[in-house]
């Protein structure tokens, strides 16, 4: 039997979801806590809430000890717990519609360290597909049982978060041994995970400051962990609006890929795969900086755990502790961590403003939580205190590697081992990712993506309303 893909918002839609139809909307917003599986929950993929308000926050500065505004998107509230779902929705709305997949005779195999495997597992179920996640063994068991929740399979790889050859090796196989019916939809180099996040993130970054009247209602530098380079596409959005923005790339000193051609194992989960992505615009960049994988952990626990946030409501407001305890996982914190060195290293003051992205939460790391309580010994008070002085309130301006022209080029170049000789693509398009010319014409894409999705809606009108507003 045919089976029709169910679809859910526009680009424009995930940016302003005001603009989706009422009854839609009214009933996305209801089932979000009643039945938060059910396919309407596509139109609940947004950096807003059900008041269209942003979900962000600014990072106290007694904690920080930086002067500029850290603003924090936090993705807690996404469906999924992540704004990869996002990036996952946009690959699969786009390949529905344009045709490149038939949810009647293909499964979905999503690579993936972690988040957009979970994003993936999400939408394929809710779309109507069935699908399979490939994910590194050493990932947290919770990204684990989530996939299967959703409804997805999986398959896992030997390593950890940067074992991405490993990865790439099993979609090899699969899709060999299958050619007809396996369609692998690769995070790294889908231009509808950039187009998300160009547009949608990037948007939403720059109506908080003006919306919200934060310092200079600028942006002075976005700071974002590099995984699949999808996030950091914000940050060409926002350079065309503030050209004085820094576009800064943060990556896990125990792999510093972009900063030192280096490769190594880490456990920020989420980014820093040991390549740079075809997604990736590093001609845009302006710096990368380093941040070490057990720092961003031991802070992620200060500002979870219960002694940890006894300590912290000692100078930071106790209700703003308890608010922000909920919205960080690893690379959240590492962004956080990131951010304060940039503040530094640029000199900003009070009216300048940060942006950071809080991918997903701490929902995702209570194993690791209690592993590093295996490892470090229960958390105390001077402790907590030692690892809030050294790791956000004297961080060092150190491991920042400004994007010259010739670390712009090595950037660059260093796709060339990934991208032409492993995964066969052209001398001729890589050459061609040196202009801004070749990314502006992937953002116009989205008005077209927007009518393309709005004419398959019609089409299917009668059995997605079904769907979407079934009892």
């Amino acid at each position: 039997m045919k089976r029709v893909p169910i679809v859910g918002p526009t680009y424009e839609e995930m940016l302003h979801p005001e603009k989706i139809d009422p009854e839609i909307r009214k009933r996305a917003i209801e089932m979000k806590k009643k039945d938060p599986l059910h396919p309407i929950n596509l139109f609940n993929i947004s950096w807003k809430d059900e008041n269209n308000e942003i979900r962000y926050f600014v990072m106290p500065k007694e904690l920080t000890g930086v002067d500029a505004n850290i603003i924090v998107l936090y993705a807690k509230d996404f469906p999924s717990g992540s704004h990869k779902v996002g990036a996952t929705y946009s690959v699969l709305m786009e390949k529905t519609i344009t045709h490149e997949v038939d949810a009647s005779i293909h499964k979905l195999v999503w690579p993936s360290t972690g988040n957009y495997g979970i994003g993936g597992a999400f939408v394929s179920s809710r779309m109507n597909y069935d699908s399979l996640v490939i994910l590194p063994e050493e990932m947290s068991q919770e990204r684990f049982d989530i996939i299967r929740k959703y409804g997805s399979d999986v398959i896992a790889t030997p390593g950890c978060e940067s074992n991405v050859k490993e990865i790439y090796d099993k979609t090899k196989e699969l899709k060999q041994n299958d050619p007809e019916h396996i369609r692998v939809l690769n995070q790294f180099e889908e231009f509808a995970n950039y187009r998300f996040h160009y547009y949608v993130t990037g948007n939403t970054m720059i109506e908080t400051v003006k919306r919200y009247h934060i310092g200079n209602e600028r942006i002075a530098a976005i700071v974002l962990g590099v995984g699949s380079a999808g996030t950091i596409a914000s940050g060409d959005r926002v350079k065309q609006e503030f050209p004085e923005v820094k576009i800064v790339a943060m990556e896990p000193v125990q792999c510093p890929t972009i900063a030192l051609n280096g490769y190594g194992g880490h456990d920020i989960q989420g980014i820093g795969d040991k390549h740079v992505t075809w997604i990736h615009n590093v001609m845009n960049n302006d710096a990368v900086v380093l941040v070490d994988d057990v720092d961003s952990k031991k802070m992620l626990q200060v500002l979870t755990d219960e002694e940890g946030k006894k300590f912290l409501k000692e100078f930071v407001d106790p209700e703003m502790v308890e608010y922000i305890s909920d919205k960080f996982g690893i690379s959240g914190v590492a962004n956080v961590i990131g951010a304060i060195k940039m503040a530094k290293f640029y000199n900003l003051k009070s009216d300048d403003n940060i942006f950071v992205v809080a991918t997903d939460n701490i929902a995702r790391y209570h194993s690791v939580m209690e592993q590093m309580t295996e490892t470090y010994g229960k958390l105390e008070r001077a402790e907590a205190k030692s690892r809030v002085e050294r790791i956000f309130l004297y961080q060092e301006t150190s491991g920042i590697f400004e994007g010259d022209k010739y670390n712009r080029e090595r950037w660059h170049n260093l796709k060339y081992y990934t991208w032409i000789e492993q995964q066969g693509k052209t001398i001729e398009e890589l050459d061609a990712q040196k202009e801004q010319k070749y990314w502006e014409e992937h953002q116009k894409k989205v008005h077209e993506i927007n009518k393309l999705l709005e004419q398959y809606r019609e089409e299917h009108k009668a059995t997605l309303r079904k769907v979407w507003l079934e009892k």
